[in-house]
């Protein structure tokens, strides 16, 4: 028999293994000569409480025993070239894709534009310290995808596209603490999260896998509306029965290519906006009530949502103990994200906050082109580079400058590493989105008190948040409507947002191909 039970526990117990299982076990109500086992299957942080507490789940095993399941890479096959599915990207959708077509025994061939997770650091010090963007490689391009450099949270809201568990598995695996199993919102950190990503290449060419970087696909090999390769770096062909294309939210070339073969794409509402970051110890005394936090409590998060004028603004991505990073994608334009290594012990937090951005919106700027969407983040992108001195440099503005819509004097200190200049946000930012952003702002600090304050500073601009274009795909078969064996996948695709979505979805494509081929 096994019987779930839930417990409150004080933060400074919550990871005290013979603690936790002492109380469990005393919880249950059952004699302890009859506990065979007791297994931890969820950890919840509930930071309404006052003080905040720790909620677990413990399943109790009474006179009986956990049963131990195959690892997933004990059901991978070797694989050979007879038998093979090219990936366009190595990201999660990319990578998770692989490691399922060989539970086919399938072959991926997997090409990346981008470097290896450890060549690629040369180009994000390049960046970050010189403002150089190599537009192959950076933090959106490269082994792993955006996620590899820029975070690694690994919660999701897509619970019913597919095998979430599989997913954090498979992560454990190669490397990830087994605590992301338990976590409500798991986390592995940049700092850990490179290491995973490279076992899990070492996973896909121990099994007859290959990936290939800087290998940037040019074009698409296509007769009679079926795809049956990729021409890589303007001149090698490569052919395959089937192709995965998992190129992430910001392969806007891969975007234009579609579009100029008349292969259907389709826009799609995103959201645009600003990263904003405060001292990590106000958050922590908005959302704990204490000050400083208890060691055995976490960095505090929040989440924030509104809706002005028919549109919803909200947090995203929010990065406690975090870091500002540059996410340029080509030179000429400034995009920021956020990241926190697995400690999240940085003196700053950091979180986008976006506004939904409707196809009506850019449809008013740049009609009925499918790519409207693009457009729309691009010229808004360039305008604020534009605005600073051609380097990496984020165009700023403290909180309550930018709603009373003057230029600050100054500036506080940061985490972002290329550094900040002074700059009309309210001036810069699409009016819709800069107007909505400060009613938001206002809604925020009236929600939280201290939040709103001019000792935080607005970073221009957060703008990749999600894909403004989507690939369509038929429901059951996953293949793109027009382009027989072309599979879409992912975030690029617009049917992912994260790295576990995304990895879930590469997931259901690469099986809905090995189903096809048997």
């Amino acid at each position: 028999m096994i019987k779930r039970i839930e417990i409150d526990i004080a933060p400074d117990k919550a990871f005290d293994d013979v603690h936790l299982r002492k109380v469990a076990s005393e919880h249950s109500g059952i004699r302890p000569e009859r506990v065979t086992d007791l297994v931890l299957v969820r950890r919840s942080l509930d930071a309404r409480r006052k003080p905040p507490i720790y909620r677990v789940a413990f399943d109790v095993y009474v006179e009986a025993t956990p049963q131990k399941a195959e690892p997933h890479t004990g059901r991978l096959l070797h694989a050979t070239a007879d038998h093979k599915v090219i990936i366009v990207g190595a990201g999660p959708a990319g990578y998770f894709a692989g490691l399922q077509l060989l539970e086919h025994g399938i072959q991926p061939v997997i090409f990346d534009r981008g470097k290896d997770v450890q060549k690629r650091r040369k180009d994000l010090r390049a960046i970050q310290q010189f403002g150089t963007v190599n537009p192959d490689s950076n933090y959106c391009f490269g082994e792993g995808g955006a996620g590899t450099y820029s975070d690694g949270k690994l919660y999701t809201a897509a619970k019913k596209r597919g095998n979430i568990r599989k997913v954090l598995e498979l992560l454990v695996e190669h490397g990830a603490h087994a605590d992301i199993l338990v976590d409500a919102h798991p986390h592995i950190g940049s700092n850990k999260l490179p290491q995973i990503v490279q076992a899990i290449r070492h996973t896909i060419e121990g099994h007859g896998g290959e990936v290939h970087f800087d290998s940037r696909v040019t074009d698409f090999v296509i007769r009679d509306k079926t795809i049956y390769g990729v021409i890589v770096n303007d001149e090698q062909e490569h052919l395959a029965a089937n192709v995965i294309l998992a190129t992430g939210h910001s392969a806007r070339d891969i975007y234009e290519l579609l579009h100029q073969k008349n292969i259907r794409v389709e826009p799609k509402p995103f959201a645009m906006g600003i990263r904003i970051e405060h001292a990590q110890v106000l958050i922590d005394k908005i959302q704990y009530h204490m000050r400083p936090r208890s060691r055995h409590l976490p960095a505090a998060s929040y989440k924030m949502v509104a809706q002005v004028d028919g549109r919803g603004v909200f947090s995203f991505c929010m990065c406690p103990g975090g870091l500002i990073v540059p996410a340029a994608t080509a030179p000429g334009e400034i995009i920021v994200n956020g990241m926190s290594l697995s400690g999240r012990d940085s003196a700053f937090a950091n979180s986008g906050i976006v506004v939904s951005v409707e196809l009506d919106d850019v449809r008013r700027q740049h009609g009925p082109d499918p790519l409207a969407g693009l457009r729309y983040q691009r010229n808004t992108e360039e305008r604020l580079f534009a605005a600073g001195d051609g380097s990496q440099q984020g165009p700023s503005q403290r909180m309550i400058d930018f709603i009373e819509e003057r230029v600050s004097d100054s500036l506080p200190a940061t985490s972002y590493i290329p550094g900040l200049y002074s700059a009309p946000l309210h001036e810069l930012l699409p009016a819709p989105i800069a107007t909505r952003l400060q009613r938001a702002m206002l809604m925020f600090g009236s929600h939280k008190t201290g939040f709103l304050t001019n000792d935080a500073v607005l970073v221009g601009m957060e703008s990749r948040t999600s894909a403004p274009v989507r690939i369509p795909r038929h429901r059951s078969s996953l293949e793109h409507v027009d382009i027989k064996n072309l599979y879409p996948c992912g975030e690029g695709a617009g049917y992912a947002g994260g790295i576990v979505s995304a990895a879930v979805d590469g997931q259901n494509v690469a099986t809905a191909v090995g189903g096809k081929m048997g």
